[in-house]
């Protein structure tokens, strides 16, 4: 199986420390963020990645300078300019043969890859959104009324649950045809294919997730690898 790796993103919102690596190399616990990724992936069965690069792409080539992590090929692709988070994947449409896996580089998560293929393969699937319930805070007070001047209730700073789009995907090789030349995002795919009725789905899941875009996130993955057992954990298909 391969997975693609989205992995050039400046990473503004975490500099200063992006300022020296870029995301996906940022150590959490004793191992980089694209290290424990890579072993997450290869305990699901994948033997081949994928990894698009952009920003600092030449740490990159020096990490993986011999192109293989732990017996897994490894395939670096270079955008000349930023081409978003599809974009990217045209570059390399020719080595993508059969269902593949995209990921955002910046995740970590316990998430089981072979049931979400599973999924995807069995519905025959042209794109499937991993998604996952999110406790957003709000910090105000919702007053409840009835639309006239009698207020009934109030719920004191409540949370509120939205289902977001977790940057995990598993696509089929014709659904790069629908991504045009130049910069493109996933997002845009996705209202491209709905717009075109292609089939796409959706696999909610429950497992740990966490997206390392700020410098709130990334303190708390170093509290939680431990926890989880993100590295070590070898729950596969």
């Amino acid at each position: 199986m391969k997975a693609v790796i989205l992995a050039g993103g400046l990473g503004t919102r975490l500099k200063p420390l992006t300022s020296i690596l870029p995301k996906p190399l940022l150590p959490v616990g004793e191992k980089s963020i694209i290290e424990i990724m890579l072993t997450r992936l290869k305990s699901h069965g994948f033997d081949e990645a994928f990894i698009l690069t952009n920003y600092k792409s030449h740490l990159f080539e020096n990490y993986f300078k011999d192109g293989y992590f732990n017996e897994m090929k490894i395939t670096l692709s270079k955008e000349v300019s930023p081409l978003g988070t599809a974009g990217p994947i045209k570059l390399i449409s020719e080595k993508l043969t059969e269902p593949f896996l995209v990921i955002n580089g910046d995740i970590l998560t316990t998430l089981n890859f072979g049931t979400l293929r599973d999924l995807h393969n069995h519905h025959n699937a042209d794109l499937t959104v991993a998604t996952k319930l999110m406790q957003i805070p709000f910090h105000y007070g919702i007053i409840e009324s009835n639309d006239n001047i009698f207020v009934h209730g109030v719920n004191e700073k409540p949370s509120l649950g939205a289902e977001i789009n977790a940057g995990i995907y598993f696509m089929s090789p014709n659904t790069i045809n629908d991504i045009p030349e130049g910069f493109y995002n996933m997002t845009d795919l996705i209202k491209k294919l709905l717009l075109n009725n292609k089939r796409v789905l959706k696999y909610k899941f429950d497992d740990y997730w966490l997206d390392i875009g700020q410098i709130n996130n990334y303190r708390q993955a170093q509290k939680d690898i431990d926890k989880f057992d993100i590295i070590n954990d070898d729950d596969s298909t």
